[in-house]
């Protein structure tokens, strides 16, 4: 039995939009009661107003003055400061907080909250159908049991991955956090690249998708890794071959240009603690 399975207590989500919004919508997917479950964002969303009407959930503006299990904090980085200091009423000392704020530290968080359980996660888009994976790291309060409630919670919307050290969390926002991003631009891309060869634009953009969307799942699916389902589809001195040669070009080549790419959305989120 999971800790969802149990029940996680009263939970409190503070910001309803798109990240929000997608961990929202596993929680009442799964069954969590509607007394259970209470979201303040003063500007819902649709879905949000949506879960609202069928009384899927409670809604506030403001904080609720009584004390929750869990407040999970879904609102944007640049506001956590404003925000931290309205949520003392929904606290007790045992609440277990936890942040998908990119950037913000366990220790701006204790600041303005006080020394308790906090656990850092960075879930990506993904989780609005379900298919996200979250990078987690969890402050020497968060006891095993709270550990895996939090690990209950965020599975909600796919896998989640815990990290020892706080400062990896920078590392996964840059790689799965930021990923999807990346993934969307080789899309475009691809799609460029087949019109410009004459393709029709419709034509080049749904190639384009589905071939990304569906190399995507056969990756989950096998049990292969990438570099192996790479040399599969390579034919010695074919059509692959030749593509591959100049996205593997050494310094001028993708595996480069990535590290580059991830080294400085990495750098960002360090950047966003000092903010």
């Amino acid at each position: 039995m999971s800790a969802l399975d149990a029940g996680p207590g009263r939970l409190l989500l503070v910001g309803g939009g798109n990240m929000g919004g997608a961990m929202l919508r596993g929680w009442v997917d799964f069954g969590l009661p509607a007394d259970d479950l209470h979201v303040v964002d003063p500007q819902p969303g649709e879905a949000l107003r949506a879960l609202v009407a069928d009384g899927r959930l409670r809604h506030s503006s403001d904080v609720p003055t009584s004390p929750f299990d869990v407040v999970v904090l879904a609102v944007k980085p640049q506001v956590m400061g404003v925000v931290l200091p309205t949520l003392a009423p929904a606290l007790s000392p045992k609440t277990l907080v936890i942040s998908v704020a990119a950037g913000k530290t366990v220790a701006f968080i204790a600041a303005a909250l006080g020394e308790r359980p906090i656990v850092r996660a960075m879930p990506n888009t993904p989780a609005l159908i379900g298919r996200g994976i979250t990078g987690c790291f969890a402050n020497t309060l968060v006891t095993s049991e709270l550990r895996e409630k939090a690990d209950a919670l965020l599975s909600a919307s796919g896998p989640v991955v815990w990290v020892d050290a706080e400062d990896d969390i920078d590392a996964v926002t840059a790689v799965s956090g930021s990923g999807p991003a990346y993934v969307f631009h080789l899309t475009e891309a691809l799609a460029a690249a087949g019109e410009a060869l004459g393709l029709a634009p419709d034509l080049a953009m749904k190639l384009a998708r589905h071939t990304v969307a569906g190399a995507g799942e056969l990756m989950i699916q096998s049990d292969d890794a990438p570099a192996q389902l790479r040399r599969n589809v390579t034919s010695p001195n074919g059509t692959t071959q030749a593509a591959l040669d100049v996205l593997m070009a050494g310094d001028d080549g993708l595996g480069a240009l990535m590290l580059r790419a991830v080294t400085a959305a990495r750098d960002r989120a360090r950047a966003l603690s000092k903010d």
